[in-house]
């Protein structure tokens, strides 16, 4: 009979890594909001949660990777429920409900690691930090390239002949950034608030492509 006993001290070495990383998370955001994310050393980093450089390199290559560890967490969430949709749905249809679905249940898994405030704060640091922001950019393209052959493979299309799964990407994609920026500059940083935002500028998307909008609007 195998003896299966040393599982439990295996999944508590888990647990605890876990919890190392989530505090390394934590007190960085917490630093680069309130000092600024270029002042920020890993030195102080680890100071806050009293574990060593090499620790905090065990968990993250550098301070780029804190700052979006939780943007990460987001985005897969989505990319996960895009995977997930009906393969009945129109491209911008399964994307407009694979967002809202994940807005709706990704508040949960951000807790899991850190406060849901503090995310919204680490956002709104992104948006406000040329360093970041840029990053932020280049991370966008390359998650618009994998959605996009998502959606192709969806399709039955192939990405290198047929522009429709990246025009629609696009599309998508320009209405996330207007809204987690207009979302990042309000008053209300919720959850709900950016969920409410991404649902109605998405109803627009057709709207706004109609030919005449004078015409339309009159």
């Amino acid at each position: 009979m195998t003896d299966e006993r040393p599982a439990p001290a295996a999944g508590l070495r888990e647990r605890k890594k876990r919890r190392t990383r989530d505090a390394l998370l934590r007190a960085a955001l917490l630093l680069f909001i309130s000092q600024g994310y270029e002042r920020t050393t890993v030195d102080e980093i680890t100071d806050a949660v009293e574990v060593s450089q090499r620790t905090f390199f065990r968990y993250f290559a550098n301070k780029e990777e804190v700052a979006f560890a939780v943007q990460d967490l987001v985005e897969s969430h989505f990319v996960a429920e895009l995977r997930a949709r009906p393969a009945s749905e129109a491209p911008l249809e399964a994307m407009r409900g694979a967002v809202l679905a994940a807005w709706d249940t990704v508040e949960e898994a951000i807790s899991e690691v850190v406060p849901i405030d503090l995310y919204m704060r680490g956002y709104q640091l992104i948006e406000s930090t040329p360093a970041l922001l840029a990053v932020h950019l280049r991370r966008s393209t390359e998650l618009e390239e994998e959605i996009a052959r998502l959606i192709a493979a969806r399709e039955g299309l192939d990405l290198d002949t047929d522009p429709r799964p990246r025009v629609a990407v696009a599309a998508f994609s320009g209405v996330m950034r207007v809204t987690g920026r207009l979302w990042g500059q309000g008053e209300d940083t919720s959850v709900a608030a950016i969920r409410r935002m991404t649902e109605a500028y998405l109803d627009q998307i057709g709207p706004a492509l109609a030919a005449d909008w004078r015409r339309n609007g009159a």
